[in-house]
């Protein structure tokens, strides 16, 4: 009598891993740009615009509107991490909005009411790094795997 054995793997693909590490971390961002004293300028921190003063880090312009996006942003990457292809497209997707930011930045004058998230320059650079390391991840973390 022969058995065969079905082995079930209940741990994380790598690419559930590395999409609950960015989701927390983007949840850690949104929570620290409330925080006086991590966050410059905390009493100068708007809602939205380029008007807000606040800066996370004393490097990245944030506003309550920036943080509340980061806020959900992590907890759509904490979400979707719970399947391989939930997390393939949290990585991927994400990266292009991120890309797209990036691009928003660079097109929208600082001072202007276009720039209502807000950005800076620091904040275009780290968006052009994001979209491009979360798209990597989606890819190389899924080359050659179906993803369900």
């Amino acid at each position: 009598m022969t058995t065969h054995m079905h082995s079930r793997t209940t741990g994380r693909t790598n690419v559930q891993k590395a999409a609950m590490l960015v989701g927390a971390v983007f949840l850690l961002v949104g929570i620290l740009g409330f925080v006086p004293g991590i966050t410059s300028n905390f009493d100068q921190l708007h809602f939205a615009g380029h008007h807000s003063e606040a800066m996370l880090l004393g490097l990245f312009q944030v506003s309550a509107l920036h943080n509340v996006v980061h806020l959900l942003f992590g907890v759509a990457g904490l979400v979707l991490a719970r399947s391989a292809g939930g997390s393939k497209s949290f990585l991927l997707y994400g990266g292009i909005i991120y890309l797209v930011l990036f691009v928003y930045g660079l097109v929208v004058p600082q001072d202007s009411v276009g720039n209502f998230v807000p950005v800076n320059m620091f904040d275009n650079i780290l968006h052009l790094v994001l979209g491009v390391a979360m798209i990597a991840l989606a890819m190389i973390l899924t080359k050659g795997r179906k993803t369900v």
